[in-house]
């Protein structure tokens, strides 16, 4: 799967002299044929290969012609790494014939109709078919599909009748992810991607990151929709339906539309949602805050704990990820006390929306169908959890992913959202601030939280000593895990009235050091839980931890549009980072919607009984058979073999 041999590792002190097309140019020892190609402008088509994934070399879309001493034939250029001068040759007759039978016995394998399918247009196989397709059947593909469509998940739907066994998901939820839900069996004619026992993947152990989708070259993996259960909601005289947006689906968007990564979108969407008939439109930047200010106070009552000589549960870890809460449910039930009790902010704003809005709008609540617009595809499974029942129904009822709301916005006219005419969210939850905005990226939920802790303890001042302009850069950025270490030497003299019912005084914070991890992506955030099972002198001082599941974050989710890759997580993070500079308010606590409702509505401060009732949720382990892969036995190291790009090692600790 992902062992590189040592022989090839890349080697940027020695130079290799290749040729391709004619053209000349030298890389480092060890840089495949496929990126040498690509630093001189030369396209070379791929289907298995991504740029997030370990080399497979399996579909052979991707051949050459080379010649050198050890190379004198047709060769895969995404697993060939130049360790000799080469003269690669990538488009003969020869080339283009053998592209052309491998496109032909690719469609013999996939049964289904393109006019109907979720990836028609976005297919990596249409595309190729299209500029290397015969015209004609050499291998006729059966006209029966041989395997029932499983929809036994609430997040992912399973189509193998058109799997092409390119190997991409099981490489994505195996190598990237370290779950391990999926997995490639069988070989030759019989090869195929299933689960364990060959059981549902409902009955798995996938936590419906969603990354299988958005690797999925074709369409046997989609979104278990929820498009036409809204659009019958909508067109429902009786309901109310209304929706919120997630943050980082803003800087997303717009890839739909023909936009670059990273574009802001934000009140286009607005308009977007009311075109399409919803009767209200929140920002979800209301429940990131409202999360924040309670995880919060969960943590800084572990600290006062702490202090007192009790028994308390640390490290405290982020639970606004339902992939990652998911993830400990599944296989490291034994830190479920660990957990923040605190909901995330979509099943935050839930509740919110279907008993302090009801009650100030004067709604009846069991007429209000609450939709979330979200990155995410756990969020379908998150909605659905028995826990999420707060209000008395369910806190949310359908939630649909940032491509789902790009074919709708298409459906009624939209064709460049970014020429709707912008409009503001409805201001019962208020419009966003920065601390909000960066939820949607890895280290954000961590920045977010640190902002409101350390500004509630030392007051501003002692923030923005700490920090300038409130920027806490040791927690951003994509390495695998980042860490640092804040010192609280002084602290206010009296605590804000924001938060007057929770603590008497913060004398219990004077002198701490507080440690904080981030772990961006599930395989660094199996790196952390196996270091503090095995009590590594890293992670035994660590106060508080964020994972997101997903690569980059929220913005990385598995519902956000296609292709991803570095370059466009990179685009979108950009764009967050802009909205949280330009933000009016920064921090959480501050958000005059997070105000309000704690004083017209929960009439106290947060971590009180109402908000606790409302707000904070329990999770428990899964009791299921074990029907999975076990990541332990993949052939992957899970801390970094150097092919698979999102591990990576532990950034060394900083001091402030």
């Amino acid at each position: 799967m992902c062992n590189k041999d040592k022989e090839h590792e890349i080697d940027e002190t020695k130079m290799v002299k290749v040729t391709v097309d004619g053209v000349e140019t030298e890389v480092p020892y060890g840089t495949t044929i496929l990126d040498a190609a690509k630093k001189l402008g030369v396209h070379i088509p791929t289907l298995c290969y991504h740029e997030d994934l370990c080399i497979a070399g399996s579909c052979r879309m991707c051949v050459v012609e080379a010649q050198g001493s050890r190379a004198s034939k047709i060769q895969a250029s995404c697993a060939f790494p130049v360790v000799e001068e080469l003269t690669v040759q990538t488009n003969t007759a020869r080339i283009r014939k053998a592209r052309q039978t491998i496109v032909d016995m690719m469609i013999s394998q996939h049964i289904g109709e393109c006019y109907n399918c979720p990836k028609n247009g976005e297919c990596d196989l249409q595309d190729l078919a299209g500029l290397y397709g015969s015209g004609r059947y050499h291998f006729r593909p059966s006209a029966q599909p041989e395997f029932e469509v499983d929809t036994s998940s609430k997040s992912v739907v399973r189509d193998m009748n058109k799997c092409i066994k390119c190997g991409r998901c099981t490489r994505a939820c195996g190598d990237m992810m370290q779950i391990g839900a999926i997995h490639m069996d069988g070989r030759g004619a019989d090869r195929k991607v299933q689960t364990m026992n060959d059981l549902p993947l409902g009955s798995s152990k996938c936590i419906n990151c969603g990354q299988c989708i958005t690797h999925c070259p074709v369409g046997a993996l989609s979104t278990n929709t929820h498009e036409e259960a809204v659009w019958k909601a909508i067109d429902d005289p009786t309901k109310h339906v209304v929706i919120q947006t997630a943050p980082s689906v803003r800087v997303a968007i717009g890839e739909e539309f023909g936009h670059k990564p990273g574009t802001l979108l934000t009140n286009e969407i607005v308009s977007g949602l009311r075109k399409i008939g919803f009767d209200k439109v929140f920002d979800t930047n209301f429940g990131a805050d409202m999360t924040i200010v309670e995880e919060a106070v969960e943590f800084l009552h572990r600290l006062e704990d702490k202090s007192k000589g009790e028994d308390v549960v640390f490290p405290q870890m982020t639970s606004c990820c339902p992939g990652w809460v998911s993830y400990i449910e599944n296989f490291y039930p034994e830190f479920i006390p660990n957990l923040s009790s605190t909901k995330s902010p979509i099943q935050i704003q839930g509740p919110a929306i279907k008993t302090y809005y009801a009650e100030k709008e004067g709604i009846d609540p069991a007429s209000i169908v609450s939709v979330s617009m979200t990155p995410c595809t756990a969020k379908k499974f998150e909605a659905q959890r028995d826990e999420m029942n707060a209000s008395g129904y369910q806190d949310i009822d359908y939630s649909v992913t940032t491509r789902e709301v790009a074919r709708m916005m298409k459906k009624v006219g939209i064709v460049d959202l970014a020429k709707e005419k912008p409009s503001d969210y409805d201001d019962v939850f208020g419009q966003e601030t920065g601390s909000g905005v960066i939820f949607g990226t890895t280290g954000g939920v961590m920045e977010s939280a640190l902002r409101t802790v350390i500004e509630l303890v030392t007051g501003e001042a002692g923030l923005e000593k700490m920090f300038k302009h409130s920027d806490i850069k040791p927690v951003r950025g994509f390495q695998g895990i980042k860490m640092a270490t804040i010192k609280i030497d002084e602290v206010v003299d009296t605590v804000p009235e924001f938060v007057e019912d929770a603590f008497d005084n913060f004398d219990f914070v004077k002198g701490a050091s507080v440690t904080v991890a981030v772990a961006n992506g599930i395989g660094n955030a199996k790196q952390i839980l196996e270091g503090l099972k095995s009590g590594d002198e890293r992670f035994k001082d660590v106060d508080f931890i964020e994972v997101m599941a997903c690569p980059g974050g929220c913005l990385g989710g598995g519902g956000q549009p296609v292709p991803i890759n570095d370059e466009v997580r990179k685009g979108r993070m950009e764009g967050i980072y802009k909205l949280d500079e330009i933000s009016e308010v920064r921090a959480s606590y501050k958000n005059p919607a997070v105000v309000n409702i704690y004083r017209d509505f929960i009439k106290g401060s947060p971590s009180t009984e109402k908000s606790h009732k409302l707000f904070h949720t329990h999770y428990k382990a899964k009791e299921d058979e074990v029907v999975m892969q076990d990541p332990d036995s993949l052939d992957c190291d899970p801390t970094g073999c150097g092919s698979c790009k999102m591990k990576g090692p532990v950034e060394e600790s900083d001091e402030y």
